[in-house]
């Protein structure tokens, strides 16, 4: 595991990573850093904390709204993908309770 000192709206945090690794959280952390900073430098929301769950939250957002490239599913957004795979798992335990009844 790497230890990487980090810094978030000017604030210093130790983090563990796995080797390798290193790039891609110093990318989040870049990127979480700029969203939060941003947030503050608004005006709109005043607190630490406050700043962090609405950066999290539009970062949630922004992730669920993602569509992939290309593909048979590339028209649709990762939370519509999470809902058809939860409507296809509703369909497959409706058709098979009745079969388990058969043993």
């Amino acid at each position: 595991m790497i230890q990487l000192n980090v810094m978030i709206m000017g604030s210093s945090y130790r983090l563990v990573c796995k080797e390798g690794e290193e790039r891609t959280l110093q990318e989040a952390v870049s990127y979480l850093d700029g969203k939060m900073c941003a947030l503050r430098d608004s005006g709109k929301v005043k607190g630490n904390d406050r700043i962090a769950v609405m950066a999290a939250l539009n970062m949630a957002a922004e992730f669920l709204s993602v569509r992939t490239p290309q593909g048979p599913l590339s028209e649709m957004t990762i939370l519509e993908v999470k809902q058809k795979l939860t409507d296809m798992h509703t369909v497959l335990d409706n058709a098979l309770t009745p079969q388990e009844n058969l043993f």
